[in-house]
């Protein structure tokens, strides 16, 4: 019963415009269900494998979203099912994508992934590189994928001003993008940002999508 309580206290501080991404990596299959029982449809998973055993345990209404950094060769073991990759990038990544929704006859949503956050640790694009993929006459080839938003993580710290200097630089660079692009397989309405620890600031600073895994489902064990 906790998991559902946890998420009848986060669904009511998020607006309703923001989507809950449950992240349920390491978690059992078990908890999916409890959360799933309880509403939730939207779950996050950072392991490909891990999310294919999910998937076929679990309804077949949940929307799988791969939240974890991802490998071009392992693309093809989801490409079946997955509803929105976040953590794209690579253009080799975004290729491999498309090649993978076309042997199944889909077009797989993705978001390309910003690096927000001050840490070397943390993957992603420069908003640079990102202008350069989407202006690019290659991307606009892949007719299988279509990138509908971004996704940024920021720096892991209690620094409320880092944060939302972090957030909004991406709010802004989206909402420039949204403007100037228009592409058949670009459409760019969804801002992921925001965790367990910091996703009310998210919100504050333009995020529509969060990414909630503790304060639904406790802390993770890694050893799973």
């Amino acid at each position: 019963m906790m998991i559902k309580k946890n998420l009848s206290v986060i669904e009511k501080e998020l607006p309703k415009h923001v989507t809950l991404v449950a992240v349920s990596k390491t978690k059992p299959a078990s908890d999916i269900l409890e959360a799933y029982n309880a509403g939730q449809k939207v779950f996050g998973e950072n392991k490909i494998q891990e999310m294919v055993e999910k998937y076929n345990a679990l309804p077949k209404d949940i929307q799988w979203h791969m939240i974890g950094h991802l490998q071009s060769n392992k693309v093809k073991y989801m490409a079946h099912f997955v509803h929105l990759i976040h953590g794209v990038d690579k253009f080799k990544t975004l290729k491999e994508i498309n090649k993978q929704a076309k042997k199944h006859n889909r077009i797989i949503s993705c978001l390309l992934q910003a690096k927000i956050a001050k840490e070397d640790s943390k993957f992603g694009l420069s908003f640079t590189e990102i202008e350069n993929i989407l202006n690019a006459e290659e991307f606009a080839e892949l007719q299988n994928i279509k990138v509908v938003g971004f996704m940024g993580m920021a720096t892991f710290t209690d620094n409320k001003e880092q944060l939302e200097s972090e957030f909004s630089s991406l709010k802004t660079f989206f909402n420039k993008q949204q403007k100037r692009i228009s592409l058949t397989n670009c459409n760019l309405k969804i801002l992921s940002m925001g965790m367990s620890g910091d996703y009310s600031l998210a919100i504050e600073n333009g995020c529509n999508m969060v990414r909630i895994g503790s304060a639904i489902f406790g802390n993770r064990n890694y050893n799973n």
